[in-house]
C-alpha cells in the first residue's frame, strides 16, 4: 500500500507535465485536421493543467478536464465552424452544379438509352426520369446524376 500512495502523490505532483504533453498533442493533431475537435480537447487540456496548478487533486483535474471538454465541443466548436464556413465560395460545383441544368436530347431518351448535350457543352449518357420516352432534340433538364449518367426530364414539365 505504501508503493501506491507514493506513486499517486508522484503523479500528482508531476501532472502538470501531462497536462501539457496533452495540450502539444492535440494542438498538432489539430493543425492536421483542422476541424476543432482537437482544438476544444486541448482547451479542456488547458482547464486540467489549471486546476492542477491551483492543487486540485488528480481524480478532479481529469473529470474538470473530461468536462471542458465535451462543453467546447457541444457549444464553442459549432459556431466557429459555422463562422469558418461563412465566407465559403457559394457557387455550385462538381455535381452540384449539373443538377436542374437545361439541355437537349441527341438521340431519343429512354429509361433505359439515351444521350443528351447539356448546357455546359458536355455530351452525357442519359436516362429519361419518366415512363415516357423524350425524343431527339427535345429540351431537357437534368434531374439527377447517377455515376456517369445524367437522369433527365423533358423541359415542359
Amino acid at each position: 500500500m505504501d508503493g501506491f500512495a507514493t506513486f499517486v502523490e508522484l503523479v500528482d505532483q508531476w501532472a502538470w507535465i501531462g497536462w501539457l504533453v496533452l495540450i502539444a498533442t492535440f494542438l498538432v493533431i489539430e493543425m492536421l485536421s483542422l476541424d476543432f475537435t482537437f482544438l476544444m480537447l486541448a482547451l479542456g487540456s488547458a482547464v486540467g493543467l489549471v486546476t492542477d496548478l491551483a492543487g486540485v487533486p488528480i481524480w478532479v483535474q481529469v473529470l474538470a478536464a473530461a468536462l471542458a471538454a465535451a462543453l467546447f465541443i457541444l457549444f464553442l466548436r459549432p459556431p466557429l465552424l459555422k463562422r469558418l464556413r461563412r465566407g465559403e465560395d457559394p457557387t455550385k460545383s462538381n455535381v452540384e452544379a449539373l443538377i436542374d441544368l437545361r439541355g437537349f436530347a441527341l438521340s431519343d431518351i429512354t429509361q433505359l438509352t439515351g444521350q443528351a448535350k447539356l448546357a455546359n457543352g458536355d455530351t452525357w449518357t442519359a436516362r429519361s426520369a419518366t415512363a415516357t420516352p423524350i425524343p431527339q432534340g427535345a429540351a431537357v433538364i437534368v434531374s439527377s446524376i447517377n455515376g456517369a449518367i445524367a437522369v433527365v426530364r423533358p423541359a415542359g414539365e
